[in-house]
């Protein structure tokens, strides 16, 4: 049994870690509070003093905020969907005995390892090309018209680059979940004659509960800061400017700290929300 000298010491052998920790977290928030009420330029005059709530009122009431809103949402929500969906049903075939299973899983898993960069400029180049990509190709073998997919489906290419690169975390945590199962309720119930959806539906996604709620979760954190794919690919253009390629262009191309920390507080405030709702949709499954 711990001492209290020991846990004393334990305390105070801990105590740099968490000052360090706290100081990491808290200073760079601190900052952005502060400048959120200064008119800050640096190539412009630098600090100009305390503006209260303009640059709030500002960055809200710009014509660019709730389309940013909208495109992060539904860039969080396609994602999500597509990785779940897709995810589920992968874990469910990689967990099928098969020839090469283990190198089949290191392919799937694979596009997880490349940076955000490299796979938006593959998925512009390669295959979202109108002319020469893969999928230009594949729509004039079929003879249609190929699709300017960063023009006319702008929002939807994000979607689906981002969500090549989550599938594979999605689909290891579903695969863990799932090698997790209990075979001899699904061999019972196969007995008793249920249907193989029945059997996925009553059985199988109950006891994925809580690996999808991790996966949503996680996820969500990541998503709503994405932006080296709408760097590389849109440059924010075609309605696919997010709240944090917004914040990007108020702070760096305009030059103006005090209005770009005010959109690092929305955003703060947007993460919350939805962490909030998700928490409250999908969290209870934690306690199950």
């Amino acid at each position: 049994m711990a001492t209290r000298q020991s846990r004393s010491a334990a305390r105070l052998m801990m105590a740099p870690a968490v000052i360090l920790l706290l100081g990491w977290m808290l200073v760079p928030l601190i900052m952005t509070l502060l400048f959120s009420f200064k008119k800050y330029l640096p190539l412009r005059g630098g600090d100009l003093g305390w503006v209260g709530f303009d640059n709030y009122i500002r960055f809200v009431s710009s014509s660019a905020f709730w389309p940013s809103i909208y495109a992060t949402l539904v860039v969080v929500g396609g994602v999500l969907i597509i990785t779940v969906g897709f995810g589920i049903l992968l874990a469910i075939l990689l967990n099928q005995p098969m020839w090469g299973q283990g190198i089949v899983r290191i392919l799937v898993i694979a596009p997880f390892f490349v940076m955000p960069t490299v796979s938006a400029l593959v998925w512009k180049n390669m295959f979202m090309d109108p002319v020469n990509g893969l999928l230009a190709h594949l729509w004039k073998f079929f003879g249609a018209t190929p699709i300017e997919w960063l023009s006319q489906a702008s929002l939807q290419s994000i979607v689906m680059i981002v969500s090549w690169q989550w599938l594979p975390f999605a689909t290891l945590i579903l695969l863990t979940a799932i090698q997790s199962l209990d075979s001899e309720q699904l061999e019972a119930a196969e007995m008793d004659g249920a249907p193989p959806l029945k059997r996925f539906g009553y059985i199988t996604l109950p006891h994925l509960g809580r690996a999808i709620t991790v996966v949503v979760l996680i996820q969500t954190i990541f998503l709503l800061s994405v932006f080296a794919e709408i760097f590389v690919t849109t440059g924010g253009a075609f309605g696919t400017r997010t709240l944090t390629y917004l914040i990007y262009q108020r702070v760096l191309e305009s030059q103006n700290v005090g209005l770009g920390s005010a959109g690092g507080v929305y955003a703060i405030i947007l993460a919350n929300i939805v962490a909030i709702f998700l928490m409250r949709a999908v969290g209870k499954n934690l306690d199950a």
